[in-house]
């Protein structure tokens, strides 16, 4: 094994293989002790695209949220899905299944699209010029913003989908949605996380789906394996500690050591 490779295996926590009903038990207690330890916070608050992170994610928090009151008799505990579409989402339908799987307490829709656009216009107006990848950078802050203004109001906290395989190559916006307060993900790569929603009953279409961003607008659905320049199946078999392609290991450690900044909290004159 690569020194580097084990190196990111530590610090990021992946398992080779996992049991597949421990890893579903570790999120859910997670939150759940999360919530206890903080009894001022009664909500957890979630974006769902109708992806298998989000997808995954938010059945994870609704039955934590389940459990709690249960356990506590408290039945203001609750779990708030929110879409968050730019306009006219094209995977429409997959993101209606999701919020069918999932059966949240609560949904709010917030189109993003006016304020992402405002945003835009006021910039170049002062003579900014806002690529189309600045946009898509924009549209994941504006989707944090909005999730954080409704935590706000619930007395709740911000759930993210990051996982190791995002995690690894900074494949998320730094304060877009890599912004959370609690990412029950950490340690899974995306090949754990598809084997969690089978195990869970999720309708395959959700997590056999090519994984896209689509944050651009001048290159739609683009595939995140397109992005990278590597595929999934190589990432999970590097984090699960097995030899792959010597071209495609130097990419996925190029993303690694590029990234860095993404995995730490802002530097201060005290780090390096």
């Amino acid at each position: 094994m690569r020194s580097l490779q084990r190196e990111i295996i530590q610090t990021l926590h992946v398992k080779s293989t996992i049991h597949v009903e421990e890893e579903i038990r570790l999120s859910i207690d997670f939150m759940k002790n999360y919530l206890k330890k903080h009894p001022f916070l009664k909500t957890l608050v979630l974006g769902i695209s109708g992806g298998q992170d989000s997808t995954l994610a938010g059945k994870l928090c609704q039955m934590a949220i389940e459990e709690l009151r249960q356990d506590t008799k408290d039945n203001s505990y609750q779990f708030i899905a929110v879409r968050l579409p730019y306009g006219v989402q094209q995977d429409e339908e997959d993101a209606k299944r999701a919020l069918q799987f999932i059966q949240a307490d609560k949904v709010y829709t917030v189109n993003i699209k006016d304020a992402v656009n405002a945003a835009v216009s006021t910039l170049e107006s002062q003579g900014v010029h806002i690529s189309d990848f600045n946009k898509g950078n924009i549209k994941a802050r504006q989707r944090m913003i909005v999730q954080y203004s409704i935590a706000g109001a619930y007395q709740g906290v911000v759930v993210g989908t990051d996982h190791a395989a995002e995690a690894l190559t900074g494949f998320y916006t730094k304060y877009g949605d890599g912004g959370a307060d609690i990412m029950p993900l950490w340690r899974l790569n995306k090949r754990q996380g598809r084997q969690m929603l089978q195990f869970l009953g999720a309708d395959e279409r959700l997590y056999l789906k090519v994984p896209i961003a689509d944050l651009e607008e001048e290159r739609p659905q683009l595939p995140d394996e397109v992005a990278l320049g590597v595929t999934y199946q190589d990432i999970d078999d590097y984090l699960e500690g097995k030899e792959i392609d010597g071209q495609a290991a130097e990419k996925i450690e190029q993303w690694y050591t590029k990234t860095e900044h993404k995995r730490r909290m802002p530097f201060t004159v005290f780090d390096r």
